[in-house]
């Protein structure tokens, strides 16, 4: 086994490499760039060694530098993650003449399976069911349209050497053939130094669904079976889970014989995932194999016991597996949440900043209304830490595991509750969405769920009956630790609660255990609030509502406070009847017209500006394409109109809301 290994990668994947490698008594050398000196996995290292400047071109993705960086640490192995290195058999043929060991598959397997145009044809000699699609190198945009026309739209583009969501557009028509070829090609050079692009019939209606495969230098080769990947938005994955809530038992048993076939195929060793789309029908077809861990291993992880990590770590070694088919089996159900800074009320766009506060739900095990649920948290982040420009956004990867499905999405919706996040915007509210949707919870799920439940974007989601319940609540509780702090000596006992501009009228009471009941005018009903927890300045009130724990984000402002429940967020005040009746007549504000103008959605780097001061526009007409975090954000102009100013140039960074283009 080795003594020393060295990271050649960054943020939570390398937290996560540095865990196994500390319980297997195997000591840890990583590389980081400028952004990443003092970052948790750099503290948490057993070495650090700088290889260069923030940008991934200039530091990560530099053979020369981590072959440097291994000799100066002694280290005998590499384990790559997922991303920069990890699927690139050059880089894993000079380790192996360099006389260092790769963790991971052989460079044959790579080069076979990580390139997505050899390894359609790898599967399709395997017996593999295969997609239709093109998978010669296609050179000009009008080649791209003629096969495009002879496929059938809807055709997927895909970055032969994509990987992680990057390099992915679908096309419906000629024009966005043009237009998404060239930008898949543009983010395939930038993200994987490779443009090559090819097209695959898209599937309607799909769900993606993967097989993850162990394989040892011996050749032996087993399925650590399936997850559910098809929670999606733009081709990057959002929430997975382990197992399918699609499958049955025969179909499941057919998707993992094939991803093995294929993994025999080439000789395959080291962990890897087949990746397959598949139809409401439980009909399936071959779509990649990726040659790398996945960012999801952790659901696999949860529901079969076994490291993946680990098992990297001795297959590279050397090692025979430990255990074989028939050992491993399901046990229950684990879903996986990816937090990132993306700002769901703008579109999911990057948020760049520092972690101000950075809670989350305590890992191990809990218990919630239907059951127990463990918590895990793979994160590489702490509060306080910058979320760079540079790379991908993700904070963290929360997962939840229980006996049952239902138990898994409820102990996760608890989970987000317990999750408090402040500097950055992020995506906590939207996971949250999704856990209470009927659909989600019923497993009717396919890749366009993302855009079928929100076609007009996230814009939160408004107060349900128990949410409505709980903002009351939690704002009347708020209300009277703050007046007793203050030394009230009104005791009122009748309120008035506004959340936004609805009123709700409440009287309280305390029992003899302290806990305060809310009577709801004209509702016959009335709540009871037990265990509160929080104090003036806390920024998660926690209690129980009527035998159910809840948590909910809370912060304080001017005339009441800003409350959000899962998904919901809520201006909530509390009143007395006379002001309630008093603010019921107040306009409301109007939002600033800035229809004239073009802003940044994000921070990041101007690519190009497509309009000069005095050019017509017509609506849908490119305007500006800002670039941010490995991702081109085509901006378009909204209505017809001539230019009367342009503030940005390429190359130009800017800021959230700058001003880029303004129409007379």
């Amino acid at each position: 086994m080795f003594s020393k290994i060295l990271i050649a990668n960054r943020g939570e994947i390398a937290v996560r490499i540095i865990k196994t490698a500390r319980k297997m008594g195997i000591q840890t050398a990583l590389v980081h760039s400028d952004a990443d000196t003092g970052s948790l996995a750099w503290e948490m290292a057993d070495e650090t060694i700088h290889i260069g400047p923030s940008p991934a071109a200039q530091s990560y993705l530099i053979q020369d530098k981590i072959v440097d960086a291994v000799r100066r640490s002694g280290a005998e192995a590499v384990h790559p993650g997922f991303g920069f290195l990890s699927e690139n058999p050059v880089f894993a043929r000079r380790l192996e003449a360099e006389g260092i060991t790769f963790i991971g598959p052989n460079p044959y397997a790579i080069e076979a399976m990580g390139d997505k145009i050899t390894s359609k044809k790898f599967a399709a000699e395997a017996g593999v069911s295969t997609v239709p699609g093109h998978m010669g190198l296609i050179e000009t945009t009008d080649h791209a349209v003629e096969i495009a026309r002879q496929i059938g739209y809807p055709v997927m583009i895909k970055a032969s050497a994509g990987g992680g969501g990057k390099g992915i557009r679908v096309a419906h028509s000629d024009d966005d053939m043009a237009e998404g070829f060239a930008a898949v090609k543009a983010e395939a050079l930038t993200a994987f130094g490779d443009d090559r692009v090819f097209l695959e019939k898209f599937i309607v209606n799909p769900r993606h669904i993967e097989i993850q495969v162990l394989g040892d230098k011996h050749g032996n080769i087993v399925s650590l079976f399936d997850r559910e990947c098809s929670i999606q938005r733009r081709n990057q994955k959002v929430i997975e889970e382990a197992p399918s809530p699609l499958l049955d038992d025969a179909t499941r048993k057919a998707m993992g014989d094939q991803a093995i076939a294929l993994a025999r195929a080439v000789n395959y060793d080291s962990a890897g995932t087949v990746e397959f789309v598949a139809g409401q029908d439980r009909s399936f077809f071959f779509l990649e194999m990726n040659t790398r861990l996945q960012v999801e291993h952790p659901v696999t992880e949860l529901i079969t016991g076994v490291d993946l990590v680990e098992q990297m770590i001795r297959s590279a070694a050397g090692e025979k597996l430990a255990f074989g088919q028939d050992d491993l089996k399901i046990n229950g159900w684990a879903i996986e949440s990816r937090i990132y800074a993306e700002d769901p009320y703008r579109g999911f766009l990057p948020s760049i900043g520092r972690l101000v506060r950075y809670e989350t739900a305590e890992e191990g095990e809990h218990h919630s209304p239907i059951g127990p649920y463990v918590v895990r948290n793979d994160s590489g982040v702490r509060e306080g830490d910058e979320i760079s420009m540079f790379y991908d956004p993700m904070i963290s990867k929360l997962c939840a595991w229980a006996p049952t499905r239902a138990g898994a999405v409820e102990g996760m919706a608890r989970a987000l509750e317990d999750t408090h996040l402040n500097g950055v915007g992020h995506n906590v509210p939207f996971l949250a969405a999704v856990m209470d949707q009927e659909r989600f919870r019923s497993g009717n799920l396919s890749t366009s769920y993302i855009v079928d439940e929100f076609p007009d974007g996230f814009h939160g989601v408004p107060a349900g009956p128990l949410q409505r319940d709980v903002l009351v609540a939690s704002a009347v509780a708020m209300h009277e630790i703050l007046s007793e702090q203050a030394g009230d000596p009104s005791n009122r006992t009748d309120w008035v609660v506004m959340i936004d501009r609805e009123p709700i009228g409440v009287s309280l009471s305390y029992d003899d255990d302290e806990a305060l009941t809310l009577e709801l005018a004209g509702e016959d009903r009335a709540l009871r609030l037990s265990e509160i927890d929080w104090r003036p300045g806390q920024a998660q009130f926690r209690a129980v509502l009527d035998d159910a724990p809840f948590t909910a984000e809370v912060r304080r402002v001017a005339d009441g406070f800003e409350i959000r429940s899962r998904a919901t967020k809520a201006r909530v005040r509390v009143l007395t009847p006379r002001l309630a009746e008093l603010f019921a007549r107040l306009p409301e504000k109007v939002a600033a017209d800035t229809s004239k103008l073009v802003l940044s959605p994000m921070p990041g780097l101007v690519v190009a500006i497509a309009v000069s001061p005095g050019q017509e526009v017509k609506t849908g007409e490119t305007v500006a394409i800002i670039e941010a975090m490995k991702m081109q954000n085509i901006l378009k102009a909204e209505r017809d109109g001539v230019v009367k100013a342009v503030s940005a140039a390429a190359g130009d960074p800017v800021a959230a809301d700058d001003v880029l283009v303004e129409f007379e």
